[in-house]
């Protein structure tokens, strides 16, 4: 029977999107168990070269989360440049999204930027690109800075989690607060005058906003970069927003604001 090849396509796509990018066999594989472990060695016909069994070393089991926030501060202390602050991401283990991301989304745009604007997680675009907001949402994230006459060039974009999830999930409330001290030092080291946290896991984060973010957006809060305190305000995250066009007249007014506080 001749393969249904557009039904074929449709199925690996969907499997890109949702983050698989490797075969696996029929028997579930303990990844995690002791390197020094072996399989058994396999039959051999009588008479035959005995064959040496495979010895896989297993990868570096992260900590439990509270001991991995701890290392995050402890490791963030002394860093004084963004160049430090990333290689000290690409040291760290403490996060096991690492382990199932392709490479690190430190961050796009310029560091001296008045604005900073702070995501969710990278996702499949951004995990290929290794840049933040570069796939449909980042497109439309330019479109939104253009229309208040600011691009790439003007911003400085980050996200709370700086590796992917696996099938773009939502990151977990540990994750988040394994990656937020470095995320605190980053926006400490930028210092803008602005923080915009896009989506509500963002504004939750480094706002500590509980109500939701339909009701806080477009309000503006204090954030303590850790020298000073500065303005930042909550809006809807360009993804929610194309799954919801009605709402860009809402974050079109969020995004004036920004360019009223600019000018101010």
């Amino acid at each position: 029977m001749t393969p249904d090849r557009p039904a074929v396509r449709a199925v690996l796509e969907f499997y890109a999107e949702a983050g698989v990018d490797g075969v696996v066999g029929e028997t579930p594989v303990n990844r995690f168990a002791d390197a020094t472990s072996a399989p058994p060695a396999p039959r051999s016909r009588p008479g035959a070269p005995a064959v040496a069994p495979v010895m896989r070393s297993a990868p570096n089991v992260p900590p439990a989360p509270d001991i991995a926030a701890v290392n995050a501060r402890d490791a963030v202390q002394n860093i004084a440049t963004l160049d430090e602050l990333r290689a000290a991401l690409d040291r760290f283990e403490g996060c096991a999204l690492r382990a199932t991301a392709t490479q690190l989304v430190f961050a796009d745009g310029n560091p001296q930027a008045r604005v900073m604007l702070v995501g969710e997680a990278p996702g499949r675009d951004e995990d290929i690109e290794g840049l933040p907001f570069v796939g449909r949402s980042g497109k439309l994230l330019d479109r939104m800075l253009a229309a208040i006459g600011l691009d790439r060039t003007q911003v400085y974009i980050a996200n709370i989690i700086p590796w992917r999830p696996p099938g773009n999930r939502t990151p977990t409330p540990q994750e988040s607060q394994i990656c937020l001290p470095f995320l605190r030092k980053q926006i400490e080291l930028v210092d803008p005058d602005i923080l915009v946290c896009l989506g509500g896991p963002s504004a939750t984060t480094l706002l500590g906003i509980k109500d939701g973010i339909t009701k806080t957006r477009g309000r503006w809060f204090k954030y303590d970069t850790g020298k000073r305190e500065i303005r930042a305000m909550p809006t809807f995250h360009p993804a929610f927003l194309l799954r919801s066009p009605l709402q860009k007249r809402l974050a079109w007014r969020d995004f004036l604001a920004v360019r009223k506080a600019l000018d101010g």
